[in-house]
């Protein structure tokens, strides 16, 4: 969904031209996993974070085009509302200083953006979802001027069948309101990792990612709030599942394949598997023409982009054009500080490394069903979460990360050859901010008991903390 297409209305014949080459290029990549064309080298970090833009009154402010254009860097692009932005990172070999060094990065970028938005009269935020927005900020006047998400909502509206979106919500308050567009979805931004592997274990790490959504979800939790009201820890979850509400072919339509999910199940041979669900399961929602030679595979990459996994497998090219496969985790809000989300990547990067070396199959450990349950009940509940966990139940998330899952970290970060410093200080963020249960999503109902409901001086000291830049778990209420 990254690029940009030309138009945003198709016909059939565009429908069934696609269709053909996202045929041709399933197999293409079948062809290439059978004949060891993809990358076999070292993993590889990434990452992608998107912010908001805001007003004097904190509240969303629809000028990212103007913000890009002055902004001028390759690292940022527009997302689905005007006032909302993504933000790269330089991919890396994890190995040595490899987080320090994608903080430096970020940080450098985003002192830039901060000046930027300064300049125009704004404020950029990194948070799951802004206190800030109300649902009629999510409207069609605020999308991004962009074909590709006028065709989105286009498509989306006609799955529906001119059906109202309906956003219902069941947390520690209940919400329940109506939407008519895919706006929606800009309400919720992320900090997303990528982690790119070898073919001989991409199907474990993939595995793994789902397993530790549950974990990762609930230590990152930073988005509480959605029109005034107090829902889950990481309310980012169900609001975009709700705010995309399409599934599969005919009678799927409205049924439990979702756009928006968890995903079916574990991968068993390869991920290649991923890319047939897509193909058989999933109704093309942009078949715009794409010219060139299929090994680029434009059309394969588009169609993904639209099926929102919370762990997504993605194919990507090198600069001498060799493919890779990479997982693209998905579960992390955006927010409170650089520091936060570096120390969430090492804390992922290093438990994923660390179980996939160990002799444990944790796919039969913990069933597919299990990791969904637990996912869910970490984005509810945060750390509070009772989880199932290799064969036992009603295991506290809390403990299950600073007792188990914490010195995985540790070993899976000096198996990758991450320096010494790195891994020290990124993961003591992580035993800090888990031990003492403050997480975004805890600082912020903390501050709203202390200071009430107040959701633009919430966001407020919020804001000037992060821009302080200390750790959440060392916020002040």
């Amino acid at each position: 969904m990254g690029e940009e297409i030309e138009r945003s209305r198709f016909t059939p014949e565009d429908m069934g031209r696609f269709r053909r080459a996202l045929i041709e290029e399933t197999q293409l990549v079948q062809q290439w996993l059978e004949q060891g064309r993809f990358d076999e080298g070292g993993a590889v970090a990434g990452f992608e974070l998107e912010a908001w833009l805001v007003d004097e009154y904190l509240r969303p402010m629809p000028i990212n085009a103007a913000f890009l254009q002055r902004l001028d860097s390759f690292l940022a692009s527009p997302e689905l509302a005007s006032f909302n932005i993504e933000v790269n990172g330089t991919p890396r070999p994890l190995s040595g200083n490899v987080f320090s060094a994608m903080h430096a990065e970020l940080q450098a970028t985003w002192r830039h953006c901060e000046q930027t938005a300064l300049d125009l009269g704004s404020q950029a935020v990194m948070i799951g979802i802004l206190p800030t927005v109300e649902n009629e900020h999510l409207n069609l006047s605020n999308m991004s001027q962009m074909e590709r998400y006028r065709a989105l909502n286009r498509e989306v509206v006609r799955m529906r069948q001119g059906k109202p979106i309906v956003l219902d919500i069941n947390g520690v308050e209940h919400l329940h309101v109506t939407h008519r567009d895919v706006m929606l979805e800009s309400a919720a931004t992320s900090f997303q990792l990528h982690l790119q592997v070898a073919p001989q274990h991409a199907v474990r790490a993939y595995n793994l990612c789902c397993i530790l959504s549950a974990p990762m979800v609930a230590l990152a939790a930073n988005s509480p709030f959605l029109f005034g009201k107090d829902l889950w820890d990481e309310t980012r979850i169900p609001l975009f599942e709700q705010a995309v509400p399409v599934g599969g072919y005919d009678g799927a339509a409205f049924g439990p394949i979702r756009r928006v999910t968890f995903g079916s199940g574990y991968a068993r041979q390869s991920l290649l598997e991923c890319f047939q669900e897509n193909l058989q399961h999933y109704p093309i929602m942009l078949p715009v023409e794409l010219l060139g030679d299929p090994a680029a595979l434009h059309h394969l990459r588009l169609h993904n982009g639209t099926i929102w996994r919370w762990n997504r497998p993605l194919i990507g090219f090198d600069e001498t054009g060799r493919p890779h496969l990479r997982i693209e985790h998905r579960v992390i809000p955006s927010g409170p500080t650089i520091t936060d989300a570096m120390a969430n990547a090492a804390f992922f990067y290093g438990v994923v490394t660390a179980m996939c070396a160990q002799p444990t199959k944790y796919e039969d450990e913990i069933p597919f069903d299990k990791a969904r349950d637990n996912f869910y009940k970490a984005a509810r509940s945060g750390l509070r979460a009772q989880v199932s966990w290799c064969g036992k139940d009603h295991i506290g998330l809390q403990g299950l990360i600073l007792q188990t899952l914490l010195p995985m970290a540790h070993a899976g970060l000096e198996q990758l050859g991450v320096s010494g410093s790195d891994r020290q200080d990124y993961l003591a963020i992580i035993e800090a901010r888990v031990g003492s249960g403050s997480n975004g999503a805890n600082w912020q109902r903390a501050w709203v008991a202390k200071h009430g409901a107040k959701m633009e001086a919430l966001t407020a000291a919020y804001l000037e903390r992060q821009q302080q830049g200390q750790p959440v778990h060392e916020w002040r209420v």
